[in-house]
């Protein structure tokens, strides 16, 4: 079985960065994994997306045309991707920036005040791995404390000191949706 995320937003949301924690993850349990970024030549304010395979077969392409799950950061992300969801599919939306809660019937929306909870933490930057955090809550798609481990693994050198923060915003995204939990199947 294989579940496919996109992850959207503008560059300087930590998109990349948050395909990579699910990526490393993924990794360290033994699964199949690609992670495939695309972004736009602006180093922030372009567009920005990361899509990641996971599962325990093969993977045939890391290219997606219909995700299970879409985690969009930002509106036009939002726009974007609402209409690509697998019909069955998740779409999470950063509540703290996008107001609309869709239209489709097919899918199932998750709101999060990623911003505002990575506000409470003291960093903003960390809203990506607030969503992450409420991705794997709702999901079950790999365990919280995998990928709270994974950022103590994989975190870079120069970025060590963002350690901390982004494991409290895991954990964070994730007390905030609980109860909502149902893992999805593809």
């Amino acid at each position: 079985m294989q579940t496919s995320v996109v992850i959207a937003g503008f560059g300087g949301q930590g998109v990349l960065f948050a395909g990579l924690i699910l990526a490393y993850a993924a990794m360290d349990k033994e699964l199949y994994v690609t992670w495939y970024p695309s972004y736009g030549p602006e180093m922030r304010g372009g567009t920005a997306s990361a899509t990641v395979v996971l599962g325990d077969e093969e993977i045939g392409s890391p290219v997606v045309r219909h995700p299970d799950i879409v985690i969009a950061m930002n509106g036009p992300s939002f726009r974007k991707y609402e209409p690509l969801v697998k019909p069955g599919g998740m779409l999470f939306y950063n509540a703290s920036l996008i107001a609309d809660a869709g239209t489709r019937t097919d899918i199932r929306y998750v709101a999060v005040p990623a911003n505002a909870i990575a506000a409470e933490i003291g960093d903003t930057r960390v809203a990506n791995a607030v969503m992450v955090g409420a991705l794997a809550a709702v999901t079950g798609i790999l365990p919280l404390e995998a990928l709270v481990e994974t950022v103590e693994r994989h975190m870079p050198p120069a970025r060590r000191a963002m350690v901390f923060p982004n494991q409290e915003a895991l954990r964070r995204g994730a007390q905030v949706v609980a109860g909502l939990g149902q893992p999805v199947a593809s």
